[in-house]
């Protein structure tokens, strides 16, 4: 079965940092775009940033040059580092594959990693 494993959550102080991990198992990794997205309370489901499968980046304008994803291919792993952390961030963090939003309804769904900002 085709599953996606988050890690890297936490609680963490504004300006802070955190680095999610994914790890995929049971489909064609090499094969499918990856991405982060986010879901908090009284929010929508949003794309955080998402990387093709040759590597490419994209990211939300909120993102605003604090996070870097990345894939390797040959771990069947997709990351997330993200700096300078806002209270605004505060969200449950989804890796997905091949996904669109709106979340959890096409593509591989993690069960999510939660990420709390605060000062």
């Amino acid at each position: 079965e085709a599953q996606l494993v988050e890690s890297g959550g936490g609680s963490v102080q504004t300006g802070g940092s955190l680095r999610l991990s994914c790890t995929a198992s049971g489909f064609t990794f090499d094969d499918s775009d990856m991405g982060w997205y986010r879901l908090a309370p009284g929010n929508e489901c949003e794309l955080v940033a998402s990387i093709s499968v040759y590597g490419i980046p994209y990211y939300k304008p909120f993102v605003k040059g604090r996070f870097t994803i990345s894939r390797d291919n040959a771990e069947n792993t997709v990351s997330l580092e993200m700096n300078g952390l806002e209270r605004e961030d505060s969200a449950m963090y989804y890796c997905a594959a091949d996904a669109r939003w709106p979340c959890f309804v096409v593509g591989v769904w993690g069960r999510g990693t939660k990420v709390t900002v605060s000062s």
